[in-house]
Parts: structure tokens; sequence; C-alpha cells
């Protein structure tokens, strides 16, 4: 949906060209939205994947007010039944952009429903039952389906094969996220000085989510104590309220290394033994702790289990000579 005025809560940007960070994809869709506009209608399905909070879901609002279509956000989970696609595709028109989120997660039934859709813009619907059902074909409005998934390999590969755009996005690099961070407090017309916006960027897990998110919590810390600009001395105090480290780790993170270092003596540990002991489930340590543990290059998965890195027993404090009589 268009919006015109800047709701500052809502720091996502609303242009292509007000979005930092992943050059290569802002060229392509750059590329795909001329196009599109060139010929007046669209042609292709766009698929974005990667990790949480990185921009997917930024980048299909800007491809919607880009292609000055509405967006109709959905999830794969909460489309449940082919009706429910139906009664969503019946009220959409021409340039409008369907936003399906974790789209990995849409029922068999209701994928294949989507197959004509997305390659003849036109939908098959069963009216009656048993001898005397027949299939109806219906126009369907030349939408733009953009899908999001966290998990690419749990999309069937005829859907994915159905994608036109299939886009990977990264993690950000350090300076993006301080671009960002700059302009989200500006928005929230918030002083702050580039150390601190720096600061910041090198906690936020190269995330622009995490990274906005700690910029609230520091407009929080900002106005309780009427702070003149958001400096270092806030963010030391607000990263002990957070417990976040120099390097973006967490209470949890730092359980994790501790537990492998000192309590394990570095030897080889099982993910299932790691889990039980800082008491979370396996998954939650596999797909929230570990990735940005093994971006910072703090651990290495073995086959005999996971080991920290000299550069994590570094961060620790624990050197060689100390851990060798550990062991």
């Amino acid at each position: 949906m268009m919006i015109n005025k800047q709701n500052e809560e809502n720091l996502r940007p609303k242009l292509l060209k007000d979005y930092i960070g992943q050059s290569n994809i802002s060229k392509t869709l750059k590329m795909f939205i001329d196009a599109v506009n060139k010929r007046g209608k669209p042609s292709e399905h766009i698929l974005f994947y990667g990790p949480p909070g990185i921009g997917k879901t930024t980048l299909a609002y800007i491809v919607a007010n880009e292609l000055k279509g509405e967006m109709r956000v959905t999830s794969g989970a909460t489309i449940t039944k082919t009706g429910d696609l139906a009664a969503i595709l019946t009220n959409l028109k021409d340039n409008d952009v369907l936003f399906i989120d974790e789209i990995h997660r849409l029922p068999k039934s209701v994928e294949e429903m989507l197959y004509p859709v997305m390659e003849e813009y036109s939908l098959d619907i069963i009216i009656g039952q048993g001898p005397s059902a027949r299939t109806v074909r219906l126009p369907v409005p030349r939408i733009t389906i953009v899908g999001a998934t966290t998990k690419l390999a749990l999309l069937s590969a005829p859907l994915r094969d159905r994608f036109g755009l299939v886009l990977r996005l990264d993690f950000y690099q350090i300076a993006e996220i301080e671009k960002i961070i700059i302009r989200s407090s500006k928005i929230l017309n918030i002083p702050m000085s580039l150390e601190a916006a720096r600061e910041i960027a090198i906690r936020a897990r190269k995330t622009p989510r995490l990274a906005n998110r700690i910029l609230k919590r520091a407009r929080d810390v900002f106005e309780v104590d009427k702070h003149k600009e958001i400096d270092k001395k806030l963010l030391k105090k607000l990263f002990e309220l957070l417990e976040i480290d120099e390097v973006g780790l967490t209470d949890i993170d730092k359980q994790y290394l501790e537990i492998l270092g000192k309590k394990f003596n570095n030897t080889p540990v099982g993910v299932g033994t790691i889990a039980s002991a800082i008491s979370e489930d396996i998954r939650t340590v596999e797909e929230f702790i570990e990735p940005y543990l093994l971006q910072l290059g703090f651990i290495k998965k073995t086959t005999k289990g996971r080991v920290l890195t000299q550069k994590a027993l570094k961060h620790l404090k624990i050197n060689e000579i100390e851990q060798t009589k550990l062991i």
C-alpha cells in the first residue's frame, strides 16, 4: 500500500533509492521495475531468501510502491485451504503485489492452485462434488507474487522454478548498518553521535532489524534519562541492561561459549549436550545461537562435535597455557 507520510515507528524505506545495502539486488530490482513500468504490466514473480531480519519484507513493500500498486501481506502458514487463496486473489488489481512470507509453509493443495496463477494469471476452482464436479477457470489480475523464505531447501522445485527472479539476501557490512542507524535516528528525530552509530552497528549482528531494535531501546534511555544525544556513555548503560558485549554476544551466547571453553575444556561436544547444559532446545541452539558464532569465527563444527576457535578463547580470556592445563 502506498504511504505518503513517513511513520516514525515504521523505519522501512518506501522507495528503492532510499534502500541501503544489498547493492546487486537493488540493481536487479531496478531493472525489473523499470521494465514492468515500461511494459505496463508485470511478467515475472520474485522470491527472496536469506536469514531473518535482513530486508525481505522491506523489499516487497518497495516493489509494491515502485509499481504503484497495493500490497497484500499473508503468510504460508495462514493460507490453510484453497478458498483462502481464492478470496485473496479475487480482491487484487493489476500491478498489486501479493507478498507471501515463509512461503515454504504453504500446504500442497494451495501451492498447486498457485501454479496457473503464476504462469497464466488464471485461477482454477472446482464447483460441486463427486461426478458432477467441474473445474472453472477464472481470470486473475496481472499481479506480482513476492515470496520470502528463510529455508529455500524446503520450497518445492515446481514452485521455486515458477519465480522469474530468485534473489538471495546476505548479511550486511558494518558500514551499511551504520548508515541504516543514522537514517533511522533522523526519522526518529534523535540526535546521535557517529561514534554511537558505530557502536550499535558493531553489536547488531549484521542485521538491520536488530540494529533498529537496539536504536529504539537507546531512544528509551535517551528520553527517560533526558540526554542531549545518544552517545557512547548512554550506550554503555544500555548494553549493560541488554547484556550485549562489544561484539554483539548476548548472555545466552556467552553461556554457550563458556560451556564449551570452561566446563568441557574445549573438547568436541555434541549439540544435544550443549542444548541440555544451557537449558535450551536443540533447534534454538542450531538456528538462533550458532549462526552468529559461526559468522564471528568463534566455533567450528566437527564430526565429533562443536569446538571453540582460538579467536573465541581469546575473547573469553582463556589463553593457550590455561587451555593446556584444562585439557
